[in-house]
């Protein structure tokens, strides 16, 4: 970055500049933990056993130090190839009409939490509202570092039992929608998309209005026809703009079929795609006649529904993370 002309050269100067980023943010946590360990142990040195406030409120830094360090750990084992990318998230409501559309949107306004609270930039790509309430459908990229590798442990079925806002006889529901978790990948040199295979259509972009949505046709759908995969994306301002990011998503989605069918090692990692009904969640909310959330994959479960609902996964993540690494170790 000290060359003469560095700053000339605009595309990879700005590579490098995230470069550097990304390595700071590896290399800093663990210089300031070890920093903050060596000052535990000069306080250690200072503080009499007699004097019990200082033991005690070194007792509380200490304890929340050694929860930042679990966090550190658990960082350092997501080292699978895509873990430290960018993710595609994408939700997709199950059977139960509205029900299960007013509960997609809630797992969308607990993941864009979530996502806001663990310092991640969230790209809209595609949001279709449903027809009474919730959404048919919901996308959106989530950009920072091992965004992929914490989120792909929220891809799965997730269920919610509720007393239903929409049953005038105040009835028990069961809802389900899919959550679909991807990496972002650049150019990946394993594909190649040509413009023979694909088939390009564009809308009116549905929305709230403004000068551009419902006027133009801006929203853009891509077919890979040898593939059948369907891409789309009407959240930005332009057709061109829009294109762009249908053909980020495409690229990913091509790409984690490629690996799903060159490494079957990967097929454990991607999980089998299930119905999204009953006996396939991972995880369930109940909100009536008590209140939990649980993971069945690792039997984690809290009270707190609200946290959750407000964003608060963390727990859920590191005990999914913390299970397929002892599986890997047995």
């Amino acid at each position: 970055m000290a060359q003469a002309g560095f700053w000339d050269r605009k595309e990879e100067s700005q590579s490098i500049v995230s470069r550097l980023k990304e390595l700071k943010q590896l290399v800093d946590p663990v210089l300031e933990s070890e920093k903050e360990c060596n000052d535990f142990a000069e306080l250690t040195e200072l503080v009499g056993e007699d004097e019990t406030a200082e033991v005690e409120d070194l007792k509380k830094h200490v304890a929340v130090f050694q929860k930042k360090l679990e966090l550190l750990e658990l960082s350092r084992i997501l080292n699978k190839p895509l873990d430290r990318n960018s993710a595609i998230v994408s939700i997709t409501p199950g059977a139960g009409g509205t029900e299960s559309c007013d509960w997609a949107e809630m797992l969308f306004r607990m993941y864009t939490r979530w996502c806001e609270q663990s310092g991640y930039k969230i790209q809209m790509i595609d949001f279709m509202a449903g027809e009474e309430a919730g959404v048919k459908s919901a996308s959106f990229f989530a950009r920072g570092p091992n965004a992929y590798g914490y989120l792909k442990a929220e891809r799965g079925v997730h269920r919610l039992v509720r007393i239903s806002p929409f049953d005038s006889n105040k009835r028990r529901h069961t809802s389900f929608a899919s959550v679909d978790v991807i990496a972002e990948v650049e150019d990946p040199p394993e594909i190649e998309i040509k413009e023979v295979d694909l088939r390009i259509d564009t809308y009116r972009a549905g929305g709230a209005g403004g000068q551009h949505v419902n006027k133009t046709s801006s929203a853009v759908r891509l077919t890979h026809i040898p593939s059948g995969l369907v891409v789309q994306c009407q959240n930005e301002r332009s057709q061109f703009q829009n294109k762009q990011v249908a053909m980020q998503v495409l690229k990913a989605r091509l790409f984690e079929r490629w690996q799903r069918e060159q490494e079957e090692k990967l097929k454990k990692q991607y999980g089998v795609k299930k119905e999204i009904a009953w006996g396939s969640q991972i995880r369930s909310y109940v909100f009536h006649p008590y209140s939990m959330v649980k993971d069945h994959r690792t039997d984690y479960e809290t009270s707190n529904v609200q946290a959750v609902m407000n964003g608060d996964l963390d727990a859920f993540i590191q005990a999914y993370l913390k299970q397929m690494v002892a599986q890997r170790k047995t």
